[in-house]
């Protein structure tokens, strides 16, 4: 089922700002038994991007209710999208214009289920990220550089792209945040120019601070993540993954993901 305002329905207006200038924000839940997990994070991720954008966000308690409207039984995922609403031709953002939300579901993707395995094989894309800070952090609809970067490989044996900004520094995989442990300590990048921030990465970096273990947020390039003891990816629908290669490296599990992967999953509200 999609539900558009609302409503069963199959198509929006052509002229929604949308698809006319990716004018919007999205989430990616995973469900359970027809409830989103983690919804607290999303609903307050995805109020905060409509606030970056000047978007008025619709209702969490609505939206909660059209999730489990369309959730499929047993595991699945919801796609939230909210964009600016039907508008006139041109740039400007109309006053007051209503906004449109569309609530679809489907089942959850074979690499997100339990059986997925425990390691993947990830790889540098060459795209390299434009840096803009108003959108930074931002799960916006227009993820161009997302579709071009996983456009770089057709191996299925390559689970995720890693992308770095125009700089050289690290700032996630093509559908996922990055993060490895050096040290004892967890490292992720600085997303205050560009890239997604996620709901996972949040957790993941609150996780990490209950069981003391401390986080390092800053630029690094790839020459960081090479030197790791363990590497990993995350996001809502996987969880946390163990990267066990990238390009010539190699990584034996050292039990950092598995205890991180448990922790994110403590508070399930």
């Amino acid at each position: 089922m999609i539900l558009v305002n609302g409503e069963a329905a199959q198509a929006i207006s052509a002229l929604d700002r949308g698809l006319a200038y990716g004018d919007g924000v999205f989430r990616t839940l995973r469900t359970r038994d027809g409830q989103p997990l983690w919804w607290a994070d999303q609903a307050a991720k995805l109020a905060a991007d409509c606030a970056a954008l000047q978007l008025a966000c619709p209702d969490a308690d609505l939206l909660r209710a059209e999730v489990a409207r369309v959730a499929e039984a047993g595991e699945g995922m919801v796609k939230l999208i909210v964009t600016r609403g039907v508008g006139a031709r041109g740039y400007a953002p109309p006053a007051g214009q209503a906004t449109t939300r569309i609530v679809l579901a489907a089942p959850l993707p074979a690499h997100a289920r339990a059986d997925a395995g425990d390691a993947i094989v990830v790889r540098w894309c060459s795209l390299r990220l434009a840096r803009q800070p108003r959108l930074a952090g931002i799960k916006h609809l227009n993820r161009l550089e997302n579709v071009l970067a996983r456009a770089e490989w057709d191996d299925p044996a390559i689970f995720e792209g890693l992308l770095c900004d125009e700089g050289g520094a690290v700032i996630g995989g093509t559908m996922s945040n990055v993060a490895w442990i050096k040290d004892g300590a967890l490292f992720t990048p600085e997303l205050d120019a560009c890239g997604v921030a996620g709901v996972a990465r949040a957790r993941l970096l609150r996780a990490a601070a209950r069981h003391g273990i401390p986080a390092r947020i800053g630029r690094w390039h790839p020459d960081a993540i090479l030197a790791a003891d363990e590497v990993m990816v995350c996001n809502s629908l996987i969880g946390v993954r163990r990267v066990a290669r990238l390009g010539d490296a190699t990584w034996a599990a050292a039990g950092w993901t598995t205890l991180l992967n448990e922790a994110l999953h403590e508070d399930q509200d």
